[in-house]
């Protein structure tokens, strides 16, 4: 093969990662090239399964060994060859787990900046030491409020809170706050041994061990003897007490499951924390000013209101001061290029969306000042309203001006129309798709007919006029006050599509907030957002679908099963019996490596299969459980044909493109979009009940538009049947099929928050003051 530093091509030879078919490729560098193709076709596979990961090993080949354990790896790539590579750097939409000190300052480092201007530069009080910029951090022990430990806030809890219903006995469960099932038991039992009274009503109980029992730090370990029920031994046991106010607090900090720790908070007040204000910093660090605000004014400030400031504040004369000013001004500008002005340097990592993270990121490598490196993105333009992603293209072509090339696995049509170059993956998802049908110039496409993209990108034609559903009621909200909305009153019709659009930042998320049961015409709600199904590979499609009892069940019904005694237990891979011991159902072991970083490998006994041989000798009409859990959707569909309950759950993911996963694909494999996909089929898949409010946030993202018409099909089907369906978006083909559109902005954050137009598309796209107007104007004409 040709390969030569001068060689202007990435060449592909090769590749069969995941579902690509042997795809031979050169893909030019120095270019941006858009990575196009139906959801499940095999375009990440290329772009990151590939190339991305092949770029890492080599990096990481000429790293030392001992440092290898220290970084994430993806592994090798099934690929024959892959020349003319550079080095590579990735930005994905997937984000690490929710910490709330993580925030747009130290996303794009913009904290260190700002804290190493206080520590130089800022005006201390008389007499006062230099700082270190550590104090400045709240995420330091120098530097946090020691009262808060740097969270700015103060969890408390009362009586009323812990016991919502004095007339309850302890035993009759007053005190809400604790565990249930045996843990709430044997703390009942520790109770009771301790000689307080269970069986009385809570408030007949002596102030004094009301107090003891919710407050007390103690936690006395005493001998517990249970009361014997028949046909049970329980042995007496040491039970350790840990108060109500303990328990609480403890899960809250500390829980890793978001279930546990929202129930924890329903047991708590939060309350700025009266030694801080909330500034999470310690009093020393809040004395020193630059231009007479401390860091956490400024930090608490928008981008472009922060930039504005720092460039007028005078720095009289010191050298130190104007460079990081000038600096951290010009750092500042980046962000506010991709239309995040309106986020505060304070503002938390887990309250952005996964488009606004990976824009930060993107905004961080801008200003890295690399060049020669190919950038590999993930559906940049996520999340993103039209009047945004003009931006993120002015950002590309400077990423790609400095020297570098920029990979872009992409629907946003926009976005693909300004690519230099377009590799059109396809045509199918799963086993239809690992080809390439194009690459080349994007207008070279309109020459392939077998191409998904082709029709959308080259054959646009205006929306269907179609006659507006009338609503059945109004839901109204409001007035709500919370993050940039301030006292909004919104309504929202019942029984048809609603869209709720504008730019990043204008308040959609917060004001669909407020669609709750409790509103009056409400009914039953569901919101279907986009949060992993799962966290671990245990966790997969056909568990969360419920799909998976009726399979074991099948299999326990099989006449080898009942000769040998299996019951469906047998057939699960997350409880001993059926399942490999060797790896515990996992499937893979970890392989450790002297001085290397650890590494997966199928298990040397099932070769991941996950079950024992015994249990793989079961079989339904020729198939053991672990290979019917390696069938996609679409194959089980026909499989189980015969199968109603196995149907139903098959039908309505097929119905929704899933077409392409298979049963076992393990819940972190899975996107976002692919994520609230198969919840939307979950609840399709439930017999029809009571008119129901639905609430997507962004449903799209991650969708080609051949997909969004699958999707939108659905949707349109909820409201034919009588239901209610409300959709965040910023894909303008689909709010104009919309029956009714609420607009926020005009702006975002501060310059955001309001109604500014509702009514059908047609009317909402002639509104004047809207930004997202001529847009739906543009989809409403087929533009």
């Amino acid at each position: 093969m040709y390969d030569s530093p001068r060689d202007p091509y990435v060449r592909v030879r090769g590749a069969r990662e995941h579902n690509l078919a042997g795809v031979d490729v050169d893909i030019p560098r120095d270019a941006l090239v858009a990575f196009t193709g139906v959801s499940g076709s095999g375009k990440s596979s290329l772009a990151f399964g590939t190339i991305y990961a092949e770029a890492q090993r080599r990096y990481f080949e000429s790293v030392a060994p001992y440092a290898r354990r220290l970084i994430h790896q993806v592994g090798a790539p099934v690929v024959g060859e892959i020349s003319g590579l550079p080095p590579a750097v990735s930005l994905e939409q997937r984000r690490s787990s929710p910490n709330a000190r993580s925030s747009v300052g130290t996303v794009t480092t913009l904290s260190n900046s700002l804290r190493m201007l206080f520590s130089r530069a800022g005006s201390y009080p008389q007499g006062s030491p230099r700082l270190d910029s550590d104090a400045f951090s709240p995420n330091t022990t120098t530097g946090a409020c020691p009262s808060c430990h740097g969270i700015g806030r103060i969890h408390e809890t009362s009586e009323a809170l812990l016991v919502p219903d004095p007339e309850l006995s302890i035993r009759q469960g007053a005190i809400a706050a604790w565990p249930g099932a045996w843990q709430g038991k044997n703390l009942r039992d520790v109770l009771d041994t301790l000689g307080y009274d269970v069986d009385r009503p809570w408030r007949e109980l002596a102030t004094k061990d009301r107090e003891w029992i919710l407050f007390t730090e103690e936690q006395p370990v005493v001998t517990v003897h249970p009361v014997r029920e028949a046909g049970r031994i329980q042995r007496p046991y040491q039970g350790t007490y840990m108060s109500a106010r303990r328990y609480v607090m403890r899960t809250f900090a500390d829980s890793k499951s978001a279930t546990l720790r929202a129930k924890a908070e329903r047991f708590l007040t939060s309350a700025p924390c009266p030694v801080c204000g909330g500034c999470r910093l310690r009093p020393e660090a809040l004395a020193v000013t630059f231009g007479g605000r401390t860091i956490a004014d400024l930090a608490s400030l928008p981008l472009t209101v922060l930039a504005g400031l720092l460039s007028a504040t005078p720095t009289d004369g010191a050298e130190t001061a104007r460079v990081l000013t000038e600096d951290l001004v010009a750092r500042i500008g980046t962000v506010t290029e991709l239309g995040l002005g309106y986020l505060s340097l304070d503002r938390a990592t887990p309250t952005l969306s996964n488009g606004e993270l990976q824009r930060l990121r993107l905004a961080t490598q801008l200003r890295s000042g690399l060049f020669g490196v190919v950038y590999v993105l993930d559906e940049p333009s996520a999340g993103l309203h039209p009047a945004d992603t003009e931006a993120l293209l002015v950002v590309l072509d400077r990423l790609k001006a400095a020297g570098n090339s920029v990979f872009v696995v992409e629907h946003h049509l926009d976005v693909v129309r300004h690519a230099d170059w377009l590799v059109d993956v396809g045509p199918g998802a799963g086993v239809h798709g690992g080809r390439v049908l194009h690459s080349g110039p994007p207008g070279g496409l309109a020459a392939v007919a077998a191409s998904a993209t082709r029709r959308f990108l080259f054959d646009r034609v205006p929306t269907p006029a179609r006659e507006v559903r009338t609503p059945a009621g109004w839901l109204r909200t409001g007035p709500v006050t919370r993050h940039n909305l301030r006292e909004v009153d919104a309504a929202f019709p019942v029984g048809v599509l609603t869209a709720v659009t504008g730019v990043s930042g204008s308040g959609k998320s917060t004001l669909v907030g407020a669609l709750t049961a409790e509103l009056a015409g409400a009914g039953r709600l569901v919101t279907v957002d986009q949060r992993p199904i799962g966290r671990t590979p245990r966790s997969n499609l056909a568990t969360y679908t419920g799909l998976f009892d009726v399979v074991r069940k099948l299999f326990a019904e099989t006449e080898e099963a009942r000769e040998r005694g299996y019951k469906v237990g047998r057939f699960s891979f997350n409880v001993p019996g059926g399942r490999c011991e060797t790896c515990q159902g996992e499937g893979f072991v970890s392989v450790e490596l002297l001085f290397l970083p650890s590494t997966y490998a199928p298990c040397p006994d099932c070769h991941g299969a996950r079950y024992n041989p015994e249990t793989l000798q079961v079989r339904l009409d020729g198939l053991t459980i672990a290979e019917v859990l390696d069938l996609t959707v679409e194959s089980a569909a026909e499989f189980f044909e015969d199968t109603p309950a196995a149907a139903r759950s098959l039908g309505t993911l097929l119905d929704v493109g899933l077409g392409y996963l298979r049963l076992g694909q393990p819940a972190t494999e899975l996107s976002g979009g692919e994520a609230q996909r198969i919840k939307l089929a979950s609840e399709l898949q439930r017999p029809r009940r009571s008119p129901t409010l639905y609430v997507l946030d962004e449903p799209t993202t991650g969708l080609h538009p051949a997909d969004v018409e699958v999707l939108m099909r659905q949707l349109h089907g909820l409201v034919d049947a009588g239901h209610s369906v409300v959709v965040v978006e910023h894909d303008m083909d689909v709010v104009a099929t919309a029956d009714w559109v609420v607009d926020l902005g005009p702006g975002g954050g501060d310059e955001g928050g309001r109604v500014v137009a509702a009514g059908p598309p047609s009317e909402v796209a002639a509104s004047p003051v809207s930004r997202t107007a001529p847009y739906l104007a543009r989809a409403l004409a087929g533009g």
